[in-house]
């Protein structure tokens, strides 16, 4: 049994009780006051608009593309009894996007939301945006596929919570890309297409669940340090220029060596710092990209040799050319 429903058309055979119905291509007005959140497109406060425009479901996963229409800086918790949510911001997420687990932490730790987060089934996350138009592909996945695949009954720790608010892993992006797509353009089969992509998507998902797991609680940095490193790479501090610092200047700025900060940040966010760089470079190019800067600038002044070299890492990282992704992205906020 499953459930396809876009832009106009809704047809429902078993959608979990989990997982309220929302018309597709209509609008949602969000209260003013702040409330928990249960549907999968949990929005926040302050008049925010939602529209879901498309979703697909099979028993395993429910995905939908929503947007945001956004009028202020929010303040949301969400909470997902029965699933793991998965949120990957199609658009640039604003800069100042903060979220943290306040039951677990308290509610001053605030961490950095990456442009893929996960909440794990049962947890809540109190989520601090910025304002503006956005657009987000929002999967809910099956949690018994996942912990089958694991082999247990995956278990959380304060420590390992904030490995899920910036999911850097490459192959998750690739998979929730490809269920982008299927989404937008359902093909022949599809209901085998996103059974497939929700059990690759759940493998990669136990995969990264369980390093996090394994990864010791100590070694890692501190979270000044890290807060250090995520403003030097911010566009506010950099001026916009893209330029990435080095190995050599980012060790400096946190007073290690280089092998003490390489070491310590692949055990406190769970990737190589050169592998974060890039994305956070990427992200940059994004942000430029939809305020309208050309290919052939944004390739320089990041620092790449030719726009051709420059459009090659961004295929890799984001899985369209940048014309095709700020196309994509126009018509999403539009």
């Amino acid at each position: 049994m499953s459930v396809l429903r876009w832009r106009g058309f809704r047809a429902e055979d078993a959608c979990p009780a989990s997982l309220p119905l929302v018309e597709i291509g209509t609008e949602c007005m969000v209260a003013d006051t702040m409330v928990e959140q249960t549907n999968p497109v949990a929005a926040a406060e302050s008049n925010a608009t939602v529209v879901v425009d498309a979703e697909l479901g099979v028993p395993s996963l429910m995905a939908q593309i929503v947007r945001f229409d956004i009028p202020q800086p929010t303040s949301t918790m969400h909470a997902i009894e029965d699933r793991y949510h998965l949120n990957m911001c199609l658009t640039p997420r604003p800069l100042s996007s903060r979220g943290g687990y306040a039951k677990r932490w308290g509610p001053h730790r605030l961490e950095r939301l990456g442009d893929i987060f996960l909440l794990p089934p049962g947890e809540s996350l109190f989520v601090k945006g910025g304002s503006g138009r956005q657009a987000s592909l929002i999967c809910h996945l099956d949690p018994d596929l996942v912990h089958g695949l694991a082999g247990q009954v995956l278990e959380w720790d304060d420590q390992h919570l904030a490995t899920t608010l910036d999911i850097g892993s490459a192959r998750i992006r690739a998979i929730l890309f490809r269920v982008t797509e299927e989404v937008r353009h359902p093909g022949l089969g599809w209901e085998r297409m996103l059974e497939f992509l929700a059990g690759e998507l759940a493998l990669e998902l136990a995969r990264h669940c369980l390093e996090a797991a394994e990864r010791p609680i100590t070694g890692g940095l501190s979270g000044w340090r890290l807060r250090l490193i995520d403003e030097r790479l911010s566009d506010e501090h950099s001026g916009h220029d893209g330029r990435a610092p080095t190995l050599q200047e980012l060790a400096a700025l946190c007073n290690l060596s280089v092998r003490q900060l390489t070491r310590g940040f692949r055990v406190s966010r769970a990737c190589s710092i050169g592998d974060y760089i890039e994305q956070r470079r990427m992200e940059s190019a994004k942000r430029l990209l939809m305020a309208g800067e050309s290919v052939k600038s944004i390739a320089f002044a990041m620092g790449f040799a030719s726009p051709s070299s420059f459009t090659f890492a961004f295929r890799r990282a984001v899985g369209a050319s940048p014309s095709t992704f700020r196309q994509r992205q126009g018509r999403a906020v539009s």
